[in-house]
């Protein structure tokens, strides 16, 4: 997601809060915050994927996506 997205979720977050917003900028807003969560949920996927947990035997075990304990 872009800066520019970004600011505009955060100009839109300040609005609702001083004086209200009009319906399609409800929608807007809306669609705007799912996406932005789209983006989180997927860095934080891509940054388990390569993470790693060295058990105390020295065995490297890759956490990921689904991974069970």
């Amino acid at each position: 997601m872009d800066q520019k997205k970004i600011d505009r979720i955060n100009e839109l977050a300040h609005k609702s809060k001083a004086e209200g917003l009009t319906e399609a900028e409800k929608a807007e807003q809306t669609a705007l915050r799912n996406e932005y969560r789209q983006a989180v949920v997927g860095n934080l996927a891509a940054q388990l994927n390569n993470t790693y947990i060295m058990t105390p035997d020295g065995k490297k075990r890759k956490v990921g996506h689904g991974h069970k304990n």
